[in-house]
């Protein structure tokens, strides 16, 4: 009988402490966000223009060191960690090199467009193979399972 009764306490106290937690709604009115009143709505609306004609009236030079500066605040914001994952994301081509690998990709699309279907086969073939390679033993074992699942309709 003792242990039946604490038993039912214990529940009671879980029960009751589970329902309590999800009737705090502070977290959920703290995510939600007010509508801008029609003054600060202009007012946004005005910095935003003021902004934009101050960039506009920037020379090139001047945009390119507000850019910079913005990368090199956004690095010195980041942990070590982050950096590490950003490596070189945060930079940015500059116009010579975007032109040297647009030019480099519409040469490969043209040779990809005139190759025979043999061709193309082949190298989807070694590019796969080559994904495959490069793979540790639990990934290739995960690929092997998808391959399996999608293949064995």
């Amino acid at each position: 009988m003792t242990r039946l009764l604490v038993g039912i306490v214990a529940s009671c106290i879980g029960l009751f402490s589970t329902w309590a937690l999800a009737d705090d709604v502070n977290l959920i009115n703290e995510m939600n966000t007010k509508p801008l009143t029609a003054a600060q709505s202009a007012q946004l609306r005005s910095e935003r223009d003021a902004a934009k004609a101050k960039w506009a009236g920037m020379t090139q030079a001047q945009k390119d060191a507000v850019a910079q500066s913005a990368r090199g605040k956004k690095l010195g914001e980041l942990t070590a960690l982050e950096r590490i994952a950003q490596r070189d994301d945060m930079m940015a081509m500059s116009k010579s090199e975007t032109a040297q690998m647009k030019a480099e990709r519409e040469a490969a699309q043209a040779k990809w467009a005139t190759m025979q279907k043999e061709d193309k086969a082949a190298i989807r073939k070694s590019a796969q193979q080559k994904r495959q390679a490069e793979l540790n033993a639990m990934e290739s074992a995960g690929q092997r399972d998808d391959m399996g699942a999608y293949m064995s309709y």
